[in-house]
Parts: C-alpha cells; sequence; structure tokens
C-alpha cells in the first residue's frame, strides 16, 4: 500500500498540488488523469521519490518493493536486453552480481564460502532461479523474440528499449507499480498482452494514460488531479466521464424528484456493471460500483472543447477512387499497386504496424506528394479537409495571432465569429491573442480541428489526430466524429477511437491490402483475418 499525507507542491506561487492525502490499496489499479500539466507525471516521481515535496509525505507499507516505468531510453545501452529487465529487482540484482563475483575469485576462502551460502539462500527465496526464464517470458509477452535478449541495449530501436524497460518495471511483480504512458510504441497484441497482465496483477498499479481503451480495460478507479486536489472515484474512466456528465445533468434539473434521479443512477450502474469483463478486478469493481450513492457522483470541473463537422453540402454516390498506387520512397517500396473504392457514408480506418505507407497514401490523395504510378480521383461532389500527421508547415515561424491565424482559412473574416471558433477550443478572451508560433503540441491540434471545422467539407482525412491531446480533448473528438453526416478516412492508434468511429478497416500490408466492412474489435477478433495477417507478413 501507498498513502500520502498533507503533499503540497509550489513552483513560486503556483501550487501545483495542495495538501494532498490520498490511499492506494493493493488489489487496484488507479488511473492518474488530469488535464495537460496538471502535473500527472509530477505526481508519480513524488510517490517514487524522485521529487521532494514541499511539505508532507508519502509512505509504503514496509517490505513493499516498488518499481517504476524508467523514461530515460539511454540509462541502460551497455547492458544485455534480459539483465537490463533482471535489473528492475535491485535487491535480486545485487545478490547475482555479488555471487557471480565471488564465484570468480581465484583466492575463494572459507568466509566468501559462508557469504556465498548466505547469498544462495536470499537468491532462492527470492525466486531467482527463475529470474531468466520470467524475464524472458515478459520480453516475449512484449514483443521482444528471443534472438534479441541477449544483445546490448544500445543494438534495439527506440520502440524495442521502451519495450525492455516496461518489461523491467513488470519483472519480479513488485507491489506497487508507477506506470507512465506505459502503451506508448506498444503493438495491439502488446497492449492486449499489458492488459491482461494487470488486470490479473495483485499489486498496487497507478497508471497514466491517454488510452481510454487501456484505462477502460485495467482500471478499478480513477484519481482525477484537479486544482490542486486528487480525487479518488470508484470504476474506469468511461464510467467517470459518463457519471461526471450525468451528475452535470442532475446538478441543472435540481427541481426533479430525488427517486426519478436515483432510478437514472441505478439504470447508469447497471449498465456499466453489466459491461465488467471477467477479471478479479473487475468483479471487484462491479460490487464497488453497486453501493455508490447519488451523493457519490459528482459533476466535473474540467473543460472539453466542442468539436462539430457540418458538411456544407452532402457528397454524391463517387467520392474518391484510388487505381494501382504506387511510390517508393529512399529505395523503399512504400505502397505496391493499391486499389480501392471510397464509398458514401464509410469511415475508414487505416491501421497497420507501419505509420509510413498510411501516411504517403494520404499526402498523395490530398495532393501533397506525387505517385510513382496509378491515379486517384476525387468526386466532383466532394470536398476534403485534412489534419496531416506533421502540421509544423502552419505554425513554424508564423507571426500571427490565433484570429489572424484562423483568418487565413476563414471565408467569414469577422473577429467575433473566429473568436467563437476558438473560444470552442478552449481560446478564449486572451488566449485568442497568443501568437501561433509558441503553441503547444496539444494547442496547435485544437487549432487544426478549428480550421477544419470552418472548412465545412463532406470528407474529413486524419492523420493520427490524437497524438498531443489531452484526454478531455481526445474524448471532445472522438464524440464529434461520431456525429459527423459524412465520410471520413483516418490513421490511429487509439483503440476506442478507431472502434466508436470506424465501419470499414483497410490494412496496408507488405503484401495487398486487407479491406473489411466491419467493427475494429471484429476485425481484431476475426480468425479468418488473423491467418490472412500471418499470410500478408509472412509470419
Amino acid at each position: 500500500m501507498i498513502t500520502t499525507s498533507g503533499v503540497t507542491l509550489r513552483y513560486g506561487k503556483r501550487a501545483l498540488f495542495e495538501d494532498v492525502n490520498i490511499k492506494f490499496t493493493p488489489g487496484n489499479c488507479y488511473g492518474l488523469i488530469g488535464a495537460n500539466g496538471a502535473g500527472k507525471s509530477t505526481f508519480l516521481k513524488i510517490l517514487s521519490g524522485e521529487i521532494e515535496p514541499n511539505t508532507g509525505e508519502v509512505h509504503i507499507t514496509p517490505g513493499d518493493r516498488l518499481s517504476v516505468l524508467k523514461q530515460n531510453h539511454f540509462e541502460y545501452d551497455e547492458f544485455p536486453v534480459l539483465e537490463t529487465v533482471i535489473m528492475g529487482h535491485a535487491k535480486l540484482y545485487d545478490i547475482m552480481k555479488e555471487k557471480d563475483a565471488l564465484y570468480a575469485k581465484p583466492d575463494f576462502s572459507e568466509e566468501d564460502g559462508i557469504r556465498a551460502g548466505e547469498l544462495e539462500g536470499e537468491f532462492a527465496e527470492l525466486n531467482g532461479w527463475d529470474a531468466e526464464p520470467d524475464a524472458a517470458a515478459l520480453l516475449i509477452g512484449l514483443g521482444i523474440p528471443r534472438e534479441l535478449h541477449d544483445k546490448k541495449m544500445a543494438e534495439l530501436s527506440g520502440n524495442e528499449k521502451v519495450r525492455v524497460l516496461l518489461a523491467q518495471a513488470l519483472f519480479g511483480r513488485p507491489n506497487i507499480l508507477l506506470l507512465d504512458e506505459p502503451t506508448n510504441h506498444l503493438d495491439i497484441e502488446s497492449i492486449s498482452w499489458l492488459e491482461n497482465f494487470l488486470m490479473d496483477y495483485e499489486g498496487t498499479v497507478i497508471v497514466v494514460s491517454h488510452d481510454r481503451h487501456f484505462l477502460n480495460k485495467v482500471c478499478t478507479h480513477i484519481a482525477d488531479i484537479d486544482f490542486g486536489k486528487i480525487q479518488l472515484y470508484v470504476g474506469n474512466y468511461d464510467f467517470w466521464y459518463e457519471s461526471s456528465q450525468l451528475a452535470l445533468k442532475l446538478v441543472r434539473e435540481q427541481n426533479k424528484k430525488k427517486e426519478e434521479k436515483i432510478k437514472e443512477l441505478q439504470a447508469f450502474i447497471q449498465r456499466f456493471s453489466a459491461n465488467a469483463s471477467k477479471s478479479k478486478q473487475a468483479t471487484s469493481r462491479k460490487k464497488q460500483l453497486e453501493k455508490i450513492t447519488l451523493e457519490d457522483i459528482r459533476p466535473s470541473n474540467r473543460k472539453y472543447p466542442f468539436l462539430h463537422f457540418k458538411p456544407e453540402r452532402e457528397a454524391g454516390k463517387q467520392l474518391l477512387t484510388v487505381d494501382g498506387i504506387g511510390k517508393t520512397l529512399e529505395g523503399e517500396k512504400v505502397l505496391d499497386n493499391i486499389s480501392f473504392v471510397v464509398n458514401k457514408g464509410d469511415k475508414i480506418a487505416f491501421v497497420g504496424p507501419n505509420g509510413l505507407p498510411k501516411t504517403t497514401l494520404f499526402q498523395i490523395v490530398m495532393g501533397e506528394l506525387e505517385a510513382d504510378s496509378g491515379e486517384y480521383t476525387w468526386g466532383v461532389t466532394t470536398t476534403q479537409a485534412y489534419f496531416p500527421k506533421d502540421n509544423s508547415a502552419y505554425f513554424d515561424g508564423v507571426d500571427l495571432n490565433l484570429v489572424d491565424w484562423l483568418r487565413q482559412y476563414s471565408k467569414d473574416q469577422d473577429e467575433t465569429f473566429l473568436r467563437g471558433f476558438l473560444g470552442r477550443m478552449l481560446f478564449s478572451g486572451e488566449e485568442a491573442l497568443k501568437k501561433a508560433s509558441v503553441l503547444s503540441g496539444g494547442e496547435k491540434v485544437r487549432c487544426m480541428l478549428a480550421k477544419m471545422m470552418l472548412n465545412g467539407a463532406n470528407v474529413l482525412v486524419f492523420d493520427e489526430p490524437t497524438n498531443h491531446l489531452d484526454l478531455e480533448s481526445i474524448t471532445a473528438l472522438n464524440n464529434g466524429l461520431i456525429d459527423f453526416d459524412g465520410t471520413i478516412l483516418f490513421v490511429s492508434h487509439d483503440h476506442q477511437f478507431i472502434q466508436t468511429i470506424a465501419n470499414r478497416i483497410i490494412e496496408i500490408t507488405p503484401k495487398g491490402l486487407i479491406d473489411r466492412v466491419m467493427s475494429y474489435d471484429e476485425y481484431l477478433e476475426s480468425e479468418e483475418i488473423k491467418q490472412l495477417r500471418a499470410q500478408m507478413y509472412g509470419e
């Protein structure tokens, strides 16, 4: 168990945390959420001891071992992969190194023999004989094959290093696990493996993530950072979001009878309880949900952008035809004879492990890149709005405030009109006069979304729009695209985003397209698709 008492952290006059008292108990997984800059990663560093609070203390149950997902990807470059994982259990690793050093001594003494015996006893108590097979199993589960286990960390790619550091954090099943964005750079299979691992985990897990599907699968509680305080809620992210929205509705309807409100709450809880997956945590969560009373749910103070894409005209039946497109970049064949037809009402998710073919395809059909072969044709009734993966060309060196930046893309030049669109994206008052060149990644994305809303297009093309966004903006964009009455082509690694928006999946593989009209979950669970993917990737 890990608790805080009176934790306060100030930077100058700004209080990031003020008198935080919270208890995280074993058997539960806590999703730590909050707007960008609220201090999620900082709070994890306070819990781990990396940052000292101004006042207050962190208490860990004596004997409990705490493990942290390391963020420095170069820290272990000189060590072999398997050894790096075992280093996650510092006590066991130190025993192993001391034991090896003793046995390597040419003048092994009687005293050394006594010490070696003590070490062997401690080694056995810590399941040392299983260390290497356990570490190997973690690596394989996270997509690191056996042939890489003896290589130096420096020889691995950035994505592979992230997976090894995650295996290091999980190694030896620590009592308390602190994970900051653990799904970054993981593929679908590895994320699924991690979800299953954490759902059966008996220790305490505290996780920061922008992946709502992941938070929904693993979390028993949400710890919400708001106004320097942390409030605990039972349930996963969707339950927290929906209950906070329900609470807002109930506050606005104060004159409603309490009995009606209670019935609404009970129906709401029943719906969420029925969706619980079969795991220890889900069973526990269901019991806790059933105990919630009307007084337990509170409206959130969090602000959500308002995203509403409205087509100015309806598209005809002919939208986009792609015929035999091929493209080679730096000697690599990125697209090879790609053909498909986009139909009216399609919301197509382009998926697959390699981002380059998808980005290249979007750049070609949006006229930013020339194809080496083949052609594409947009229907005459279509208008397109494009969200590129790299938006730097729209902002770098642009000496305009946000009102004037947005004015470049608007038929209506009136400042009040433009401020209305910026206000929807949380740039109100003085915020709307910020320089476009100094925006954060998330602010740039919100500006690009405002630009797209102004466009009134009937076809939206998005290349990884959720990158850099906080959970509130992702949720708002997700809801806006579900409601959009038009056609969408998009690339995303956000499972829930794809599942709730897409009605068709296209995967660009080394041996051609897999194209199916189905939901993302159906696509992932289909045995026929699994076999087809194995053939296409030569597995």
